[in-house]
């Protein structure tokens, strides 16, 4: 039997990138993904990719800076699809600004993207995933654990989901429900044009890569959320993968 055999789950930002990546993976283990994202086009591209695989897979068009309707996205999966066994915030989006020149309005961006969809989407999935003992996977970044330049409102919301992914382990583990984040580097379209733009300096970062290289959407990042979303990781919570090549070493 497949690792996610039947296991229904949602991934916010899925219609591409890192969690289309993990769609792909999780569908290939047997799960009926239900992607959420504000990209229409993309979303229902990718939803006919997902339900050749998985046939009940399906595109969820929603705004998540749209805070007060985040609980409908659960109830909608949940409806048609009868319970919920694994939640991945993935999705985010933020400006790069020195601390000096960042704004309200790029800190309303970055949290209102990361921050307070992850936390309204774990409450809203909770009362389920105590049914299914289920399990969530935030997403942190290393901009965040290394404090780099220009990335304060990023970094701001990435550490504040770290926290709350923390408590939730603490307050959740009793109910068989673990919490657990990634923090990724990956081969992204987005990293795929800035390398096309300055191939020099991607070359530098690259060659500070312990293992040479960005990982793999699907094959690197999918395969490390199919493993959290698995059995396979029932004893593990609260814990920070860099799944980054070994760009970041937590202590």
């Amino acid at each position: 039997m497949s690792k996610l055999q039947d296991k229904v789950v949602i991934i916010t930002g899925g219609a591409g990138g890192i969690g289309g990546g993990i769609a792909k993976a999780m569908v290939k283990e047997g799960a009926v993904v239900a992607i959420v994202d504000v990209n229409e086009e993309m979303g229902q591209a990718m939803e006919k990719e997902l339900q050749a695989i998985s046939p009940k897979s399906m595109f969820i068009k929603a705004d998540l800076m749209d805070h007060k309707n985040l609980f409908k996205i659960v109830d909608t999966v949940v409806e048609k699809c009868g319970k919920l066994d694994v939640l991945v915030n993935n999705a985010h989006a933020s400006r790069q600004f020195t601390i000096e020149e960042t704004s309200q309005e790029d800190l309303d961006l970055s949290f209102g993207t990361g921050f307070y969809p992850t936390f309204y989407l774990m409450q809203a999935a909770l009362p389920h995933l105590k049914e299914t003992k289920g399990s969530v996977i935030n997403f942190a970044s290393g901009a965040g654990i290394r404090g780099q330049e220009t990335q304060g409102a990023y970094a701001a919301a990435k550490e504040a989901i770290r926290g709350i992914s923390r408590v939730a382990a603490n307050e959740w583990g009793p109910f068989g429900v673990n919490v657990n984040i990634i923090s990724p580097l990956a081969n992204s379209p987005g990293v795929q044009a800035w390398a096309k733009a300055q191939p020099e300096y991607y070359e530098q970062v690259v060659n500070k890569i312990p293992l040479g290289r960005f990982g793999e959407l699907e094959e690197d990042i999918g395969r490390v959320a199919v493993f959290l979303a698995s059995e396979d990781s029932r004893y593990i919570t609260g814990q920070t993968l860099m799944v980054d090549g070994g760009s970041v070493m937590l202590s």
